[in-house]
């Protein structure tokens, strides 16, 4: 396990380095860590991620409590907490503003369509949150409603934020994000995606039985939207074992309305 000093050094690596991708401006995104001792370390407010030192850093409890004077965590502290207390496998979290990622989000377009091989992969269905206003309640409570299916979250007008078992992994989801925003942008451009076909996502998913660390993959959302035809049955991530179509279904819709 990382010392708490390995998790500073990490955590500022991995705030440099969305600043220099570009995926967050000014002042914008929070990035936060599970230490060993059940505390979080999490980023100050108002400092560009780009000139953040070991002085940014600040720990807090999972009552959001801060635990260094005269430091202040991001407002947007209270959406990590609830990811961290929905998760407990979630040891990081990353929120950021990538632009493509963002602007998917703020035309209210989920990526959750089955088109690369890799996203299905890894990342799967990439759904999209209600808004919620900044630094208000509203925010992790619409989160929570798919963090505990999903590793990566567009925010609705809003951003995207992504959890994983490392800072490196949290950090390389929000990558993937943008990468595939891009792609399904110029895609777009040309005339659409072709999505694949349920039987080439089946071989997809058979693939990912043999892989590892392929986190909480939601799978394409056809059970949510209702579409049979394009369902993909046992092989998909969304179905418990044992369940039929229909049980998936009513389960789905059950844990949407919680």
């Amino acid at each position: 396990m990382p010392t708490d000093a390995d998790l500073r050094d990490e955590l500022l690596d991995v705030c440099h380095r969305l600043h220099r991708a570009g995926m967050v401006a000014a002042n914008d995104g929070n990035v936060s860590a599970r230490c060993d001792d059940g505390h979080l370390l999490t980023s100050v407010t108002n400092v560009s991620k780009g000139a953040m030192t070991a002085r940014h850093l600040v720990k807090v409890d999972l009552s959001g409590r801060v635990l260094e004077e005269g430091k202040r965590p991001s407002s947007e502290l209270p959406m990590h907490l609830a990811i961290y207390r929905d998760r407990p496998d979630v040891r990081a979290v990353v929120h950021a503003h990538p632009p493509y990622a963002t602007g998917f989000a703020a035309a209210g377009l989920a990526l959750d369509k089955c088109v690369l091989p890799e996203i299905v992969m890894t990342l799967g269905s990439v759904p999209l949150a209600d808004y919620g206003t900044p630094s208000t309640e509203e925010v992790p409570e619409a989160v929570v409603r798919w963090i505990g299916q999903a590793d990566a979250l567009l925010l609705s007008n809003h951003g995207a934020v992504t959890v994983g078992g490392t800072l490196m992994e949290a950090f390389y989801r929000m990558e993937r994000i943008e990468h595939y925003a891009k792609i399904c942008f110029v895609a777009r451009q040309l005339g659409g995606e072709r999505v694949l076909t349920p039987d080439e996502v089946e071989k997809i998913y058979r693939l990912r039985e043999t892989a590892n660390g392929n986190g909480r993959n939601p799978g394409c959302w056809s059970c949510n939207q209702f579409m049979a035809d394009s369902c993909v049955a046992d092989v998909c991530v969304n179905f418990a074992p044992g369940e039929t179509f229909e049980e998936a279904v009513r389960r789905l819709v059950r844990e949407a309305l919680k």
